[in-house]
């Protein structure tokens, strides 16, 4: 065997493959629920350009989780409080988005640090520091499970409560307040919920690429469509496909999720992209064709 054939063993490898995929049907089905979080969210990570937001809070969700595994509790709910400790304190002083970059750039390496603090007195297993930068789904029991769960339902009632007053003040927040919208509690609330979403994201992704599964596929959807129907779900749509193609692509190699993951979401975008700029040109020449006179 050469090394270009061991090394795409080692990437794609579908020995066993049906015996494996018993094992992971925890994994398929919180997959599919971090989908629906991570898309939704996503909608309005774009509307209001929060990418960094999103890396910011995973930054502090990193540390809370890596807390959590030092101490020996329960890492997801370790990176849910983490996550809403930064959401909080980005949402209350950073109003402005010029004042938001400088929090969100303050916190990103505090919480990093942290992370990192805690992951090196921490003297268990490495897979375990490793999973939590890029994800180990693969490996969801059922304590995880209800806890991302439970977790996500509270994300989606949250978004579906403020989903048309956010929508409208993430278009034009100036008019939204004239006529009496809580701009600024929407706000807060907003990054509240998105600091649950991103706690979830990470235990697929791991910290370090969360973008591609909060923003990635908001962002593919936004370059086919402004429906605010389809928007939604196409993203979410997009978002479920990258995870649970990620799930089934890494369970039989010894690769961790995230690049697969990573890999189908940045797929799908460029795929949306090209789409997208066809359409307009093409919406563009019938016009000036029907302009012309005959």
């Amino acid at each position: 065997m050469t090394i270009a054939d061991g090394i795409w063993h080692q990437i794609f490898s579908f020995d066993h493959y049906g015996e494996l995929l018993t094992l992971v049907r925890n994994s398929l089905v919180a997959g599919a629920a971090l989908g629906l979080v991570g898309g939704l969210a996503g909608v309005f990570v774009i509307m209001r350009d929060l990418p960094f937001a999103v890396h910011g809070i995973s930054e502090l969700s990193f540390a809370g989780a890596s807390a959590a595994l030092l101490l020996g509790t329960n890492i997801v709910a370790g990176s849910i409080t983490g996550s809403l400790l930064a959401a909080g304190v980005i949402g209350i002083l950073g109003t402005r988005a010029r004042d938001r970059n400088s929090v969100i750039g303050i916190i990103m390496p505090f919480g990093l640090g942290l992370g990192v603090l805690f992951l090196a007195l921490y003297k268990g297993r490495a897979a375990n520091k490793f999973g939590l930068l890029t994800g180990q789904i693969v490996a969801v029991d059922t304590p995880q499970m209800a806890w991302l769960l439970s977790t996500s339902v509270v994300v989606v009632i949250a978004l579906a409560v403020i989903w048309r007053p956010l929508a409208f003040a993430s278009a034009d927040p100036d008019v939204a307040e004239a006529r009496g919208v809580p701009v600024r509690g929407l706000s807060i609330a907003f990054m509240l919920v998105l600091g649950l979403a991103v706690a979830l994201s990470v235990q697929v992704v791991g910290a370090l690429l969360v973008l591609s599964l909060v923003t990635t596929p908001a962002a593919a959807a936004a370059r086919v469509t402004a429906s605010p129907v389809l928007l939604p779900a196409l993203s979410v749509l997009f978002a479920i496909a990258s995870i649970e193609g990620g799930i089934l692509l890494a369970l039989g190699s010894s690769i961790p999720i995230s690049p697969y993951v990573t890999t189908i979401s940045f797929t799908i975008y460029v795929v949306c992209r090209l789409t997208g700029r066809y359409g307009t040109r093409g919406r563009g020449a019938r016009r000036r064709s029907v302009a012309q006179p005959a």
